[in-house]
């Protein structure tokens, strides 16, 4: 007997005939003789609804109140699913996060877990009993409701998985594949994958699995399988490095079009400048990601290119603008037709040449490496963004990853 969390995203639940498709994935689960809880998300298209009327109502609405609105999405498809279970003989009984608890910080719409109360749910478990939980939501302080935000849900079933050993994740895919299927039609699907490169996929742009379960897995080490709601076939599991007997030295090769580029041309190098450049960007809650520079041969300036999201490109201008003054720079240059493209893989700590090959193969089709970064399993590099597709297909190819 093994204890599972299941969690189904806003596709797998978007009508009665895929909550009742549930019902049966869980009742199959329990009839194998495991404990079962359930972490659903909102009907799909719900939750976009549920903004639309917030946004309606008063652009700038009070966020605790926004919270109130958008989390009533999940409490709709709990009480149905409950119910879909209960119709076909599995005993069932559905929780809001607020009644579980899910405790979270005050920070609405992007809330954060502190800690998750599971012995009523656990005990519901032993008893039988599947306890369908609400993702997404949890109750701050004072005693009122917050989101998670986007992708909530994900992190909502690896924290109920935390006394589980293993948390299923059901979404329109059917596991992690080695890189976009939809681009590169050789990609194949992965049968394990470690906790350090699932982070790293997901930080550069792979929508599989929301960066903050990963995060919490990882920490709290919940084995985490991610399958197909629509189909039965076998996923992939994201576990710790011990588990994975050999280990590829590249398992996958994501891709980011969410990327502008930004380049500070002849700024005085001295001390201080780095400073006063990404401090007021960081007070503003603008991301830097990758950052490169350049000193002019007489050393007195250099030229800085950093990168930030899309969405952030106009607010990151005006920000470095209104301190031109104190910064001194000569011009501003900003691009967001630019993609960034990672290589990843725990094989890299061990293996030279990883890097030499990346750029081998972009120089050897013509594709120009505008900006690089490394961590210890990951490299980097920002392009132009009509070469995406020729570039994921080459690279994909170069590290021996095109499916037989």
């Amino acid at each position: 007997m093994a204890r599972i969390v299941m969690k189904f995203g806003g596709t797998s639940v978007k009508d009665i005939g895929r909550i009742k498709n549930v019902a049966l994935r869980v009742k199959a689960e329990r009839d194998r003789g495991n404990e079962v809880a359930v972490v659903v998300s909102a009907m799909a298209g719900a939750t976009n609804q549920l903004v639309a009327w917030c946004n309606e109502i008063s652009p700038l609405h009070d966020p605790g109140e926004y919270d109130t609105v958008v989390a009533t999405g999940e409490q709709v498809t709990i009480g149905l699913l409950a119910m879909a279970l209960q119709e076909i003989g599995v005993p069932a009984r559905s929780w809001c996060g607020w009644q579980i608890p899910v405790v979270t910080d005050g920070t609405h719409s992007k809330a954060r877990i502190k800690t998750i109360d599971t012995p009523e749910m656990v005990e519901r478990m032993e008893a039988g009993e599947v306890a369908v939980v609400a993702g997404f939501q949890g109750i701050g302080p004072g005693n009122r409701i917050t989101t998670l935000g986007r992708g909530g849900s994900d992190t909502s079933a690896v924290a109920a998985a935390l006394k589980a050993d293993r948390c299923d994740i059901y979404t329109d895919v059917d596991g992690v594949y080695t890189t976009d299927p939809r681009i590169v039609p050789k990609a194949k699907k992965l049968d394990k994958i470690t906790y350090e490169e699932m982070l790293e996929l997901a930080s550069v742009g792979a929508k599989v699995l929301q960066i903050r379960s990963v995060e919490m897995a990882m920490k709290h080490r919940v084995r985490v399988q991610v399958l197909s709601s629509l189909e039965d076939k076998p996923g992939t599991l994201v576990c710790d490095e011990d588990e994975i007997v050999e280990k590829e030295l590249v398992s996958g090769i994501a891709y980011s079009r969410d990327e502008a580029k930004i380049t500070l041309v002849r700024v005085p190098d001295r001390p201080g400048i780095a400073a006063a450049i990404f401090g007021p960007l960081a007070e503003a809650a603008i991301n830097v990601d990758m950052i490169v520079q350049n000193v002019s041969d007489d050393g007195k300036s250099t030229d800085l290119t950093f990168t930030v999201g899309t969405a952030d490109l106009a607010r990151a201008r005006k920000v470095v603008e209104d301190a031109k003054a104190v910064l001194g720079y000569e011009d501003l240059r900003a691009d967001s037709d630019v993609v960034k493209v990672s290589v990843i893989g725990v094989g890299m700590r061990s293996h030279p040449g990883i890097a030499q090959k990346m750029f081998h193969t972009l120089a050897s089709e013509g594709i120009n490496i505008l900006v690089i970064s490394t961590s210890e399993i990951k490299i980097s590099v920002l392009i132009e963004e009509k070469y995406t597709e020729l570039a994921l297909r080459a690279l994909h190819t170069a590290y021996g990853l095109d499916a037989a």
